[in-house]
């Protein structure tokens, strides 16, 4: 039975499993109103997930053909069950920008030549692909979406939520704010007991910068009770973020300090990087491996555009700290 807690008056969150996730589960939201209800999130395209998920918008007695879906982003643990859940009469609501991603997204091959690039050894990579499903995306399973721009107001019940753009966890990342109540519906943008992935794999961005002034952002908004996509609910939002610009500034010294005197892929250098995850690198899941590698690009690729970092693109693509003056 999933957990289903009432955090205000008809707005619900369901504790939805993920199986083999060290997230552990994804806070699925519900804001219930009389004719229309709002579902925010989804979970992975699981069986496990899929069961949760119905039973506890049965124990609400949600119709999701009289419900819309809004996911704050594209990754699979938020889009995953969307299309499963949305019968005839829903929409499901995706940024604009992560529904362009999101169409342009042809499977992991095209994928896999950069990730060799960059020191990740592909073929464990296509191996946990193939068996891990944090990696999966199935476009069978991808619903069409209704793309929203950042001001569009959904109002149920007595709450109107406000979409807010907050990209650097994705491009597209949207956050729901409710200012009367001021509560802000969060995603994957502010956690308040882990930090959210920040990951440079798609070309053309700089995903850190964009995190930071997207965390600038929400600091600047009126807050009593943030409702993140995964862990507990918190509030001071302003601390969490302020504790989650600390850890970036501190993470950005530590690759200015491993580059120093070396050049280094980005595999290279997240095996050299501190982590929260247990035992040695060489022991670590290659999923894991992936989201950190991810992770170090981006620092790379902020570092890079402030002129501390030089990329060199030979057959692996390695990074080294640039000369003063240089």
């Amino acid at each position: 039975m999933p957990a289903i807690e009432e955090v205000l008056p008809e707005l619900f969150r369901i504790e939805v499993p993920l199986p083999e996730n060290p997230l552990r589960s994804i806070n699925v939201y519900v804001a219930r109103g009389a004719e229309r209800s709002l579902i925010v999130d989804t979970g992975m395209n699981r069986a496990e997930c899929q069961a949760a998920l119905g039973e506890g918008l049965g124990d609400l007695g949600i119709d999701t053909g009289c419900a819309d879906f809004f996911v704050t982003h594209l990754h699979a643990d938020h889009i995953g069950l969307a299309k499963a859940f949305a019968r005839p009469g829903a929409t499901v609501f995706l940024s604009r920008l992560d529904a362009v991603w999101l169409d342009a997204w042809t499977g992991w091959e095209t994928v896999l030549p950069l990730a060799e690039a960059h020191g990740v050894p592909v073929p464990e990579l296509r191996a946990e692909i193939a068996s891990n499903p944090s990696l999966a995306w199935e476009q069978e399973w991808l619903p069409e979406v209704s793309p929203v721009d950042e001001g569009r107001v959904f109002a149920v019940g007595a709450y109107r939520f406000e979409c807010v753009e907050t990209p650097g966890h994705t491009p597209g990342h949207m956050c729901l704010y409710e200012r009367k109540a001021r509560v802000l519906l969060s995603g994957d943008h502010v956690l308040g007991d882990i930090s959210p992935n920040i990951t440079g794999w798609l070309p053309g961005r700089n995903p850190l910068k964009e995190y930071l002034a997207s965390l600038d952002k929400a600091s600047n908004l009126e807050v009593d009770l943030v409702l993140p996509g995964h862990r507990r609910l918190f509030r001071d939002h302003r601390a969490r973020i302020a504790e989650l610009g600390r850890h970036h500034r501190t993470r950005l010294d530590e690759v200015l300090s491993l580059l120093t005197g070396r050049s280094l892929t980005a595999f290279e250098l997240a095996s050299r990087m501190t982590w929260d995850l247990k035992g040695s690198w060489a022991s670590w899941p290659v999923a894991q491996k992936w989201f950190a590698t991810g992770e170090a690009i981006a620092h790379l690729v902020y570092l890079e555009g402030e002129g501390a970092v030089t990329r060199d693109e030979g057959d692996r693509i390695v990074f080294s700290r640039s000369t003063p003056g240089g």
